[in-house]
């Protein structure tokens, strides 16, 4: 382990994180209410919510794992993003025209105005703990490579991101979350092609011989027509199951419909969304042909865990000043994605539980008083998650234990928008046997059976068994219950 950076790439990293955390609190100069602290005062422009939902989905796993998925596999995770795609197309025809109407303020208002405001507690609460638990996998899986470089523990690691991401995310809200996001995800992209560059001269034969030699291995297979669905990555797997996870991510998600709903139009939000599918798609496909360039450069060796691959090529190959600006990178990417998370969380908070409970649903400045305090506390709540999974490395990488987290609930909630949209017979109770039994159901078969169903079949399948379980169970029109 190192013994710490050396003088320039520090000066990097501390410039890049002072500046972001200055720049993200003056961003939240002025604010006055819930509205604009949670929503920008719907007024932000749709290229940069389409790359703040990037950088947040995406964030340190991308930037650790997905090469890690190359260096162990071939391309085939590629598979995936071409279902996010037709997911987010979806979404953008169906969901999207229903959260521009009546100025929802997240996702699970809608829930409530077809089933009552018990199914909107319910499905926000289940967003709080899918959210918690998946981003602390990717709040830890940040702390890998500061540790290498630093010498701190993970937990000294972790502690140090979430404070710095917590005051940017405090005093800015959105507006900063959003901005910054642009920013980052400008910087881990060009760290990407800095990576490229280094490959290219410290390779004999540079990118030539790179993918000569992935090509003769099979490295370089795109395209998996298996039926296996046991096999994470097949065309089947990928177009449905990522169809359908793009679905519950970006259409059942507070964390992205948040953004979607910051947009000064339904137009313009739908721009956001099926372009961040295009930019996915291009971004995923440039860590995993850098993890194939990590494969030749390191000849296929072995290390303990695949999201160290990249980490370890940064601190031990790349010259004084570009390790910092790469660690720069993956620490934007992870402030990203924790800075989201963190502001989705408190707005869900704000709004879905404690606005109603306090009879302050049009208390615009009690509710950002509320949204801080909150804000706090899934701060905490955060970190500490991180801290447990200390041990997230062993066995998978990390971008699969947190999208199957993710995949494990997913089903459930948008088998309920599914159910408001178009059932006829649904009420709030059947809504939430459906929800019970979808996610139930697909966490069984996780804990179970996971060999037999792949992670991205799983909100297919959750959101299946949802719709049929609610529309089997109502017999009536659904009335709004408390």
């Amino acid at each position: 382990m190192s013994e710490g950076l050396p003088a320039l790439d520090l000066g990097v990293l501390l410039v890049y994180l002072l500046g972001v955390t200055v720049w993200g609190a003056w961003l939240g100069r002025g604010q006055t209410g819930g509205r604009d602290y949670f929503l920008g005062n719907r007024d932000l422009p749709w290229w940069a919510v389409m790359l703040s939902v990037v950088a947040t989905e995406t964030s340190t796993l991308t930037f650790l794992s997905i090469p890690g998925i190359s260096y162990l596999g071939t391309l085939a995770f590629l598979q995936v993003t071409f279902g996010y795609l037709l997911g987010r197309v979806v979404v953008a025809g169906v969901l999207l025209p229903s959260y521009h109407r009546g100025e929802l303020t997240t996702a699970y208002e809608l829930l409530e105005r077809r089933f009552g405001v018990g199914t909107r507690r319910l499905t926000s609460v289940i967003f709080m703990i899918t959210r918690l638990l998946a981003d602390s996998v990717r709040l830890f899986a940040t702390a890998i490579p500061l540790a290498l470089l630093t010498g701190w523990s993970y937990p000294v690691a972790v502690a140090v991101i979430g404070l710095l991401t917590v005051i940017y995310t405090y005093f800015g809200g959105i507006r900063a979350v959003v901005w910054v996001d642009v920013a980052q995800m400008l910087l881990y992209l060009f760290g990407a092609v800095v990576a490229a560059v280094v490959l290219q001269s410290v390779v004999a034969g540079g990118w030539s011989q790179i993918f000569a030699t992935a090509g003769a291995a099979g490295k370089l297979q795109v395209f998996d027509l298996s039926l296996d669905l046991g096999v994470a990555y097949t065309l089947p797997a990928g177009l449905l199951g990522g169809a359908f996870l793009s679905m519950g991510s970006h259409g059942a998600d507070q964390l992205t419909v948040q953004r979607l709903l910051t947009c000064r139009s339904l137009r313009d939000s739908q721009r956001a969304l099926v372009g961040s599918g295009v930019l996915v798609i291009v971004q995923f496909a440039i860590f995993l042909v850098v993890g194939l360039g990590l494969w030749v450069f390191y000849q296929g060796r072995a290390f303990d865990a695949s999201d160290e691959i990249f980490a370890r090529f940064i601190v031990d190959e790349l010259p004084a000043g570009l390790t910092g600006l790469l660690v720069a990178g993956v620490l934007a990417a992870a402030m990203s994605s924790l800075s989201s998370s963190i502001n989705a969380l408190a707005s869900a908070s704000a709004y879905d539980l404690w606005a109603p409970l306090a009879g302050a649903r049009d208390d615009d400045a009690g509710i950002l008083r509320a949204g801080r305090v909150f804000t706090l506390v899934w701060s905490v709540l955060l970190v500490g998650g991180a801290l447990v999974f200390l041990r997230i490395g062993e066995g998978a990488a990390a971008v699969e234990v947190a999208l199957g987290v993710s995949s494990m609930v997913y089903g459930g909630l948008l088998g309920a928008f599914a159910l408001a949209l178009f059932s006829e017979r649904a009420d709030a109770r059947s809504v939430a046997v459906g929800i019970v039994v979808g996610i139930g159901f697909v966490t069984w078969i996780w804990a179970t059976r996971r060999s037999a169903l792949a992670w991205p079949w799983f909100v297919l399948v959750g959101t299946l068994l949802a719709t049929a379980t609610g529309w089997l169970l109502g017999g009536r029109r659904g009335r709004p219950t408390d």
